[in-house]
């Protein structure tokens, strides 16, 4: 996947998903992290709430990084069902969203102002 980072030593992986859905005034996202824990297991750390606002964390111990990959990859491909993208694939769009909507004069917010 090429939206999943990792730092410079592959110590750690992670993966920011968002779904924002103006019209259900639906604003969320969904972190997936994997870090090693002190005795060489790989911890999924999963973080998931309202933007903005902080939200729920579950860890998830597993024997090996690429088995704790495996489980992010399922748990991603789900997300990714339900309207979850890319967190900077998210803010394009919503910048085209905004730029679609008229504001209170009922013009589009993108169209210069004679």
């Amino acid at each position: 996947m090429s939206h999943i980072h990792s730092d410079a030593d592959g110590f750690s992986l992670s993966l920011d998903l968002k779904r924002i859905e103006p019209d259900m005034n639906m604003r969320r996202y969904y972190r997936m992290t994997i870090q090693r824990d002190l005795f060489g297991r790989a911890s999924l750390m999963r973080e998931w709430g309202r933007i903005g606002f902080r939200g729920q964390l579950l860890i998830d111990t597993h024997e090996d990084v690429e088995m704790a990959a495996g489980a992010l990859r399922k748990l991603a491909g789900q997300k990714m069902k339900r309207g979850y993208v890319p967190a900077a694939k998210a803010g394009e769009e919503a910048l085209k969203s905004f730029a679609r909507a008229p504001n209170e004069h009922g013009r589009d917010a993108a169209a210069p102002i004679e």
